[in-house]
Parts: structure tokens; sequence; C-alpha cells
């Protein structure tokens, strides 16, 4: 796909956000695109500009059909987005391992709040994984602190961060990687 999108040379590409699977397509564009500009766009844009469209359905097939008849023109024409520079890898593997923290955290809830009506045996294996979970949960922490700790930029910017009350680790770690630029 990017080798085929370099030989067309468009002046803008557009990426609709499918919650986290563009970020494989995001590297590897920014890794050989040759200076082609990628935006990600959120898919409530996507949705609204084909509403306002008179394009009242929503499968993947129209959204595709859309995209190969009129490959975001009309939308890079009307909602002008502006190309940002993919974050550093730093703040990738940071993002990533964030996502996966929260899914961690998910996971946890969901199994804890089964608990309470789970049978005995049932209960006995839910138990059995919300413990793999918490140790997964701390490894993933972990890995967090050594991201943080192997970059000099980031661990200054955790620090200010954390300086302001009530700013723990969490949030800290969050905005560092969901608000690289701040």
């Amino acid at each position: 796909m990017v080798s085929r999108l370099a030989e067309e040379r468009p002046t803008l590409v557009l990426l609709e956000a499918t919650g986290g699977f563009e970020r494989a397509v995001v590297g590897a564009f920014f890794g050989r695109s040759g200076g082609l500009a990628l935006v990600v766009i959120n898919p409530r844009q996507v949705r609204d500009f084909a509403r306002a469209t008179g394009r009242l359905a929503k499968t993947d097939r129209i959204d595709a059909e859309d995209r190969c008849r009129d490959p975001g023109a009309l939308e890079a024409e009307a909602i002008r987005p502006s190309p940002k520079p993919l974050p550093e890898e730093e703040i990738r593997a940071l993002q990533g391992i964030l996502a996966r923290r929260r899914q961690l955290v998910g996971m946890l809830t969901a199994e804890k709040n089964r608990l309470p009506l789970a049978t005995k045996l049932v209960a006995k294996r839910i138990a059995a994984h919300v413990r793999w979970l918490e140790k997964e949960l701390e490894r993933t922490d972990h890995d967090l602190d050594g991201a943080i700790k192997s970059s000099p930029a980031l661990r200054e910017n955790e620090a200010l961060l954390r300086s302001v009350p009530g700013v723990g680790p969490v949030l800290a770690r969050t905005l560092l990687a969901e608000v690289p630029e701040s």
C-alpha cells in the first residue's frame, strides 16, 4: 500500500482511525513514505461528513466503496486536516504499553465484577485469572517505568507533570503518551 501510494504521489493521505489497528499502517507509512503527508482522522468526522453529503447507510463495504470512488478528496478539501509529525519511537512505545495497561485494567474490572456471581468452581478460576492479570499489570507498570527511565526527555516531562498536585504516575504517563507535544 505504501509503495503504491508513493507511486501515485497524492498530496495528502487520509487514514481513518480504527481503534489502534491503524498504528501498523502509520508506522510502515512513515518508515517508507518518501515525504507523503498522512493524517489519521476521527471516524466520527468521516461518518458526519458522509451524512452531510447524503450517505446515510454505514457499513464497511459502503465506506470502502466510497473511498474507492472518492478516496477522501472531498473530506480532505472540506475538513482540511493538518498532517502531524509521527510521534517519536519512544512515544509510540509508551502509547503501546499504556494501551495494554488500559486493557488489563478493563479485564481486571470485568473479572472482579463476575466473581461475586460465580459458582465455587468458576470463582476459583476467575480468582486465578485475577491473580495473573494483577501480575501482568505489575509487569506492564514495570515496562512503563523502564520506558520513562530510558528517556531523559520523558523522565523530565514526567517529573514536571508529577510536580502538579493531584497528578500521579498514571495520569502523568497518560498525558505523556496521548499529548506528547505538551
